[in-house]
């Protein structure tokens, strides 16, 4: 199956609903400690999150501000009156049997993403961010539909979890995609929530739909889960896209229902059929306020703002002239747009500075599945390369290979000292030295040469590069080959 082959005869029709979790130190309705990671099975639990009996909530201020702080990154309205809502529905890992979340009253509503994907500008409206709790864990013994037994851990039951609702605006996986990692960016930079998505800090659900092109009705909507990873939200968009329009083709009909990726198999495989509002039965949550949100309070939390990922890759562009391509990735993530500020800011040019963290950096720390600011290469080191290379001390390969050996090494400071230690051979009679013995040890090549082969230069200059360690200047050796050649 392929989604490419749906597009002249459907459209696809994609909105996403991404749940993030807030980067607070407690609960969002008691003072138990978010920390589901390391802590022990159910050791961050108490008679709040837990739901037992005679227990009340309490809002969590900070939670509530970082909802609104996202939603006016989001360029969303911020309503003046909000209550919270009870979600009712029964799982192993919701210990209440409900879920303290926002229906027909959120936080905020009627926002938009805009981005670029290829060069074209794309819009997004956002139906609203709103504010709930996160469920337990289950951990099965084995595969699910095998497993003879689920062990459940509630430390992460009730950690303050924002859902952001798209508009289903979206039109392929590539949409999708970049929509996810515009947000993820975003959310970093106002410094809500870490972007890590195998660990669950932010996860995905997409609803995708086919329609017959033309057609303003939307078709089925179904439900895919499951989905923890960049590469994952394209790869089971795709699938679906693909896995739709063959039942359509056919002559069938699609069931409104929840999938799940299986990401081995590359697949979705049918979890239960979905859910309507009324299945749920909300109401409001009879056990908190409801809240009024201070006109003072937004313009407080809008002030405190931070400049945005679509604020700085314009000002990188202008600022550095950098090109749209790479002024997106280094933006992309806070982390690197800064690492990237820093090294200018020590003297670095910028196009040499983005072409080291887009290229070799970058290759080094996706192989290790690494931020860059878990390396130990800092600014200040890829700055000094840099100088070693623009003072014609180092060649490009000496600084390649000094690069990687920094990035190995826990300090990257001795393999800075080695690569100014080995510095570049550029004076003419040490290079005289190498020319010699090259020509010498060569004589079918230069009679090539001579014979108006170019390739063969490029041989010789290789073989002068290895007689020197690739310390010898390729340019001069390249100027005193041709000369004592001819």
């Amino acid at each position: 199956m392929r989604a490419l082959e749906a597009v002249t005869r459907y459209e696809v029709v994609v909105g996403l609903e991404v749940h993030a979790q807030i980067l607070t130190q407690s609960k969002m309705f008691c003072g138990c400690s978010t920390d589901y990671l390391t802590a022990p099975p159910n050791a961050n639990t108490c008679p709040v999150c837990l739901g037992l009996p005679g227990s009340l909530p309490v809002i969590n201020r900070r939670a509530v501000e970082a909802t609104i702080r996202t939603a006016l990154a989001l360029n969303c309205e911020i309503p003046e009156f909000s209550k919270f809502d009870r979600k009712n529905y029964f799982y192993p890992d919701l210990p209440k049997g409900y879920q303290i979340s926002q229906y027909d009253l959120p936080f905020s509503r009627n926002g938009r993403l805009e981005f670029d994907l290829n060069g074209e500008a794309k819009r997004c409206g956002i139906t609203r961010v709103h504010l709930e709790e996160d469920t337990g864990k289950l951990l099965h013994e084995g595969a699910i539909h095998e497993a003879q037994a689920s062990l459940v851990n509630f430390n992460r039951a009730g950690v303050p979890l924002m859902e952001i609702v798209s508009e289903p605006d979206l039109r392929s996986a590539d949409e999708a995609r970049e929509y996810v990692m515009r947000l993820r960016a975003i959310l970093q930079y106002i410094g809500v929530n870490g972007g890590d998505m195998e660990s669950g800090q932010l996860r995905c659900d997409a609803n995708v739909s086919l329609r017959p092109a033309g057609q303003t009705e939307y078709g089925t909507k179904v439900e895919v889960k499951n989905m923890n990873s960049f590469r994952a939200i394209h790869r089971a968009i795709e699938f679906e896209i693909g896995r739709q329009t063959e039942v359509l083709d056919a002559g069938g009909r699609l069931a409104q229902e929840t999938r799940g990726w299986n990401d081995a198999r590359g697949l979705t495989v049918s979890q239960r059929s979905k859910e309507y509002a009324e299945d749920y039965r909300y109401f409001p949550e009879p056990d908190l306020p409801p809240l009024d949100v201070s006109r003072e309070w937004v313009a407080q939390i809008r002030a405190g703002l931070p400049e945005l990922p679509a604020a700085r890759r314009e000002r990188f562009m202008t600022r550095f002239g950098l090109s749209p391509y790479d002024a997106s990735l280094l933006t992309s993530s806070k982390t690197m747009a800064e690492f990237f500020e820093e090294t200018v800011r020590l003297g670095a040019p910028a196009k040499a500075a983005a072409n080291w963290i887009l290229g070799d950096f970058s290759r080094l720390l996706n192989a290790d599945r690494k931020e860059i600011d878990e390396a130990s290469i800092k600014p200040v080191h890829l700055q000094q390369l840099i100088s070693l290379i623009d003072s014609g001390a180092i060649t490009g390969k000496m600084a390649k290979q000094t690069f990687d050996a920094m990035y190995r090494a826990p300090d990257p400071g001795p393999a800075l000292e080695a690569a100014r230690g080995s510095t570049q051979i550029s004076g003419d009679a040490e290079l005289d030295r190498i020319v010699v013995q090259v020509i010498a040890e060569n004589a079918k090549s230069v009679a090539d040469f001579k014979a108006g082969k170019g390739q063969a230069l490029k041989f010789l200059i290789g073989q002068g590069m290895k007689i020197s360690k690739g310390r010898a200047n390729p340019q001069r050796l390249d100027a005193l080959l041709r000369e004592k050649i001819s």
